[in-house]
């Protein structure tokens, strides 16, 4: 099925290939399920080849007859034959600058981009007919075809197995299931970056939202108009285990499914894998130590707030030391550490929890997010009657995080008093370890304010990283510590902007400042660091 198959009939019709009174009166009796386009070839009212060609000349691509070429053994050896059938090309030759693949669909735009991320390399497109191009997967890739498992398992869950494994084999932070208005779009985010994994067809999604409900085991499957969370633990066929947090939301085309695969390996993070440089580290190992008082970690959604704060958790956890925190929801089990799950449903919520915990004695106490005013009071309260309190805020960097608190009804005066440091932070791809000496381009010096003729490490790629010239992600920082200086700033008033001119007139060193110092340490490349502190560039 095309994913502008109306696009693809509009100029089949101007290429007279069809009449519109043809296709409108099949469009009549057609299923919202089927494909229209396939049921014209079906009745032989359309050629499938001269279809190919009029959507290679439309998108600006080679048409290719896939039954007139004889596809080489090293050729085919370059592709899993799983990806093959999943995203639906076939690799026809190879040029050495670029893979050359022939797709059905040059118009799945997502295909396109994606497909240089999964064969990490650069790809030249040709275009086959649907049936060509399947009758070449089955020809030249028989072992994988994609039917009942090896221990006669339904497709339904083989698909559900073999997105698990894939997912985890490629390092993904989460998966996305999105019904589309003629098919089911199976995305993950890599690193931060959402590149598509697979099309299903529109009419295996209440089977696939079916089988991750049940699996869930707290899900219901009869209900389909309101959202539904869930948890899922499970065994891989690869030898590995993957923990996912489940979420459902009712769109205008069926249940959308997003799982958060909890990466378990936070647990064990020290502060130096979080990003820091020496001497950053240094400030925030003496800050996590303080014996009361609030440390805040600021940033948007994905920017890794919750890892750091873990990382801080696994850092000071020690047998002398009564540490409580509040979630929504718990993610991981800390050993040694007492964890309270919001239920907001029940009156648990995190003011309610944050009032029972401190009738525990605790030293420290962790808010996951601290989002109303009478939660800001209460962490406020704990930082000045002994206890040392970590939680997160959304805002974009640090000084502006004192007026969101003066905001929620929190005295300029006791947020001076009470709080420790605000550190702001995002999360930046690593550099692989085949990167290699290079230089910035003019716009990226100038953007970085960087000697042109500085030689820095720059992306190149390899097996390991996939071509991609990174893998892994790590933290840029930026700590706005509250000194006797900075408490007047606080107390005077100023505007967020005003109060960070103040901060860095005192020594606090920006994001993008921060990253700087990563690219010219040759472990962030530039783009990467200019792409992440779009906002900070001044």
């Amino acid at each position: 099925m095309y994913s502008n198959e109306n696009y693809l009939l509009d100029l089949l019709i101007e290429a007279q290939a069809i009449g519109s009174e043809t296709v409108e009166s099949y469009r009549v009796d057609i299923s919202p399920l089927d494909s229209l386009l396939d049921t014209l070839i079906e009745k032989k009212l359309l050629n499938a080849e001269y279809v190919a060609q009029v959507a290679a000349v439309n998108s600006a691509l080679e048409y290719i007859d896939l039954t007139q070429i004889n596809i080489e053994p090293n050729i085919l050896a370059t592709v899993k034959p799983e990806l093959a059938r999943r995203v639906r090309f076939m690799p026809i030759g190879d040029d050495s600058y670029s893979l050359q693949v022939a797709i059905f669909d040059p118009f799945a735009m997502e295909t396109l981009d994606s497909l240089p991320q999964f064969l990490g390399r650069d790809v030249s497109f040709f275009v086959a007919s649907e049936a060509g191009l399947s009758a070449a997967i089955e020809k030249y890739y028989p072992e994988a075809k994609a039917t009942v498992g090896a221990n006669g398992e339904s497709p339904i869950i083989e698909i559900i197995d073999n997105m698990f494994n894939e997912a985890h084999g490629m390092r993904a932070s989460d998966i996305h299931i999105e019904p589309m208005e003629d098919r089911v779009r199976l995305r993950y985010r890599i690193d931060g970056r959402l590149i598509e994994a697979a099309n299903h067809p529109k009419k295996l999604l209440s089977s696939m939202v079916a089988r991750l409900k049940v699996m869930s085991s707290t899900m219901s499957i009869a209900e389909k108009r309101v959202p539904q969370d869930g948890r899922i633990e499970l065994d891989l066929k690869n030898g590995g285990h993957i923990d996912l947090r489940v979420s459902t939301v009712p769109s205008n085309h069926g249940e959308s499914v997003v799982m958060r695969i909890l990466d378990k390996s936070a647990l064990s993070l020290g502060l130096p894998q979080l990003g820091f440089l020496s001497d950053d580290e240094a400030t925030f190992d003496q800050l996590v130590t303080l014996p009361d008082g609030v440390i805040l970690v600021t940033g948007p959604t994905g920017s890794g707030k919750t890892t750091t704060l873990y990382a801080c958790l696994n850092h000071i956890n020690r047998p002398d030391k009564k540490i409580i925190t509040a979630e929504d929801p718990v993610e991981y089990e800390l050993p040694g550490i007492n964890q309270v799950m919001i239920r907001a449903d029940i009156g648990m919520t995190f003011a309610a929890a944050l009032r029972a915990m401190l009738r525990q004695a605790p030293n420290i106490i962790m808010i996951g997010e601290i989002r109303d005013s009478e939660t800001a009071g209460i962490a406020i309260q704990a930082a000045m009657t002994g206890h040392l309190v970590l939680s997160t805020l959304h805002t974009n960097d640090a000084p502006s995080s004192v007026a969101r608190l003066a905001d929620m009804g929190v005295d300029r005066f006791l947020i001076a008093s009470s709080v420790r440091a605000i550190m702001a932070q995002r999360l930046c791809r690593k550099l692989c370890s085949c990167k290699q000496d290079g230089y910035l381009t003019p716009k990226q010096a100038e953007s970085l304010g960087i000697d042109i003729s500085r030689s820095v490490k720059v992306p190149h790629g390899c097996d390991i990283c996939e071509g991609k010239g990174a893998k892994g992600r790590m933290g840029i920082f930026e700590i706005f510590q509250i000194t006797d200086d900075t408490r007047g700033l606080i107390n005077s008033n100023l505007t967020s902007a005003q109060l960070r001119k103040k901060a860095r007139e005192l020594g606090m060193r920006t994001l993008r400042e921060d990253g700087i110092r990563k690219v010219l340490a040759g472990v962030c490349a530039a783009e990467e660091v200019i792409r992440v502190t779009t906002g900070d560039a001044h």
